[in-house]
């Protein structure tokens, strides 16, 4: 059988049926949720609009193999997990997207603004070491 370069090219579709697709788009759902990201900041990353995330998360639209693929290096999720349910979440440790924020926010500050940040963080978290001994 030949194979066209098109043939290469286009995504494939799970040919899943049923409870299993349905099993996988709430794997895809708790794995946004346990990286506590909203759909548009998740399907930013994986190259996504929000709107398809919106509808592969609601059942309305399928999911390729390639925004599987995106899925599972961009936030480290156990590939084998996500498509059956079987092992951990997470195959490494996954990213922390708020730190991920912050420093790029911290980047684009002036040099005063950044020292600005750093002694108010310093003070919240003496704040917090003082809260955790009461």
């Amino acid at each position: 059988m030949r194979v066209s370069v098109v043939d290469l090219k286009r995504p494939t579709f799970f040919d899943y049926h049923g409870d299993m697709a349905e099993e996988v788009r709430e794997r895809i759902k708790k794995v946004r949720t346990a990286l506590n990201v909203s759909q548009r900041d998740f399907a930013k990353r994986v190259f996504i609009s929000h709107a398809l995330l919106g509808e592969i998360e609601l059942g309305n639209r399928n999911i390729n193999d390639r925004t599987i693929q995106l899925i599972t290096t961009e936030f480290k999720v156990n590939r084998e997990w996500l498509l059956t349910g079987k092992g951990e979440m997470f195959s490494a440790a996954p990213p922390d997207l708020q730190l991920e924020k912050l420093l790029e926010i911290f980047a684009q500050l002036d040099k005063p603004l950044r020292s600005y940040l750093l002694e108010q963080s310093r003070g919240l978290l003496k704040i917090q070491k003082e809260s955790n001994r009461k």
